[in-house]
C-alpha cells in the first residue's frame, strides 16, 4: 500500500485519466475539471497510479479507499505463507522406533507445507560404504513416511552423507459425478 496517497488539491499533474465514481472512464481531462466532477459527486479524486501517463485518477471516497487498501494487504498477508526447509537426521544405526517418530515429525512437516530435508548421517568408516547400500537405508527411511510427498532433490552424496529433499505432493480434489 502507498504511503503517501494525493487526493484532491494535492494532486500536482495537471492533466489526469480520470475514472467516475461508477467506473466509468470520464477521459482525458483537466485537473480542475476532475476536482470539479469530484465536487459534484460529493466524493474525493484520489490519484491511483501517479507513475502512468497522464496519471490515473479516481473519483472515490477517501475513507471507503482506504479501507479497500488495507483490506487488500490483509487478504495478502493472510495468503503468504512461507515455506521453510527443515531438516532430519538419520543415522545407519538408529532404530526402528527412532525412525517411525522422525518420519511421523516429516509427516507433519509436510501437512504444513513446509520442504523436509533428510541426511543420512555417515561418520568414520561409514562414509566408505557402498553407495547404493547407503541409498537403499535412506530409501528405508523414506517408505517409512505416512504422507503423500514429491522427492525434490534426488539422492545424492554430500561431505557429511547423503541427502534428499521432499516436498508435499499438490494433490487436487477429485469429484465423482
Amino acid at each position: 500500500m502507498r504511503e503517501n496517497v494525493l487526493i484532491n488539491q494535492y494532486i500536482k499533474a495537471q492533466e489526469l485519466r480520470v475514472i467516475g465514481a461508477d467506473g466509468a472512464n470520464l477521459g482525458v481531462i483537466s485537473r480542475e475539471e476532475a476536482l470539479k466532477a469530484a465536487m459534484e459527486a460529493e466524493l474525493d479524486l484520489i490519484e491511483i497510479s501517479p507513475n502512468a501517463k497522464p496519471p490515473v485518477a479516481k473519483i472515490i471516497d477517501y475513507g471507503k479507499f482506504q479501507y479497500d487498501q488495507k483490506k487488500k494487504q490483509r487478504d495478502i498477508k493472510a495468503k503468504s505463507h512461507v515455506t521453510e526447509t527443515k531438516t532430519v537426521q538419520v543415522k545407519i544405526g538408529t532404530g526402528e522406533h527412532d525412525l517411525d517418530l522422525k518420519a511421523k515429525r516429516v509427516k507433519q512437516w509436510l501437512k504444513e507445507g513446509h520442504r523436509v530435508r533428510i541426511d543420512l548421517f555417515l561418520k568414520g568408516r561409514y562414509k566408505y560404504m557402498e553407495f547404493s547400500f547407503l541409498k537403499e537405508r535412506l530409501e528405508r527411511f523414506l517408505h517409512l513416511i505416512p504422507e503423500e510427498y514429491k522427492v525434490a532433490d534426488e539422492i545424492k552424496k554430500g561431505p557429511k552423507g547423503l541427502t534428499t529433499t521432499i516436498e508435499k505432493t499438490s494433490k487436487r480434489p477429485t469429484t465423482n459425478i
